[in-house]
């Protein structure tokens, strides 16, 4: 499902115009990506967790040169569904 099948059900369903609901989703989108740039957490109960996971230094190998790197600390964004949004998923 994409952004596009998104919006036209969410306006299918509650009958708000396509471009009100299109606006909605990208502010809320932008308003996860800004949380999680700050390292802060976005919690939606019922649905999940938007967390910032922190990975460690680690050395790696560049085949093609064959020499060592060292890929350094970072952070990366990460979802963690709800139990109730798990269960619903394998039913």
């Amino acid at each position: 499902m994409t952004k596009a099948d998104i919006v036209n059900e969410i306006a299918k369903n509650t009958g708000i115009d396509k471009t009100t609901v299109l606006t909605t989703i990208e502010a809320f989108m932008d308003t996860v990506k800004d949380s999680l740039s700050k390292d802060e957490n976005v919690y939606l109960r019922g649905f999940g967790s938007f967390v910032i996971k922190k990975r460690a230094e680690k050395t790696a190998r560049n085949i093609s040169k064959n020499t060592t790197i060292i890929i350094p600390e970072h952070n990366i964004p990460s979802f963690k569904p709800a139990k109730t949004f798990t269960i619903a998923v394998k039913k």
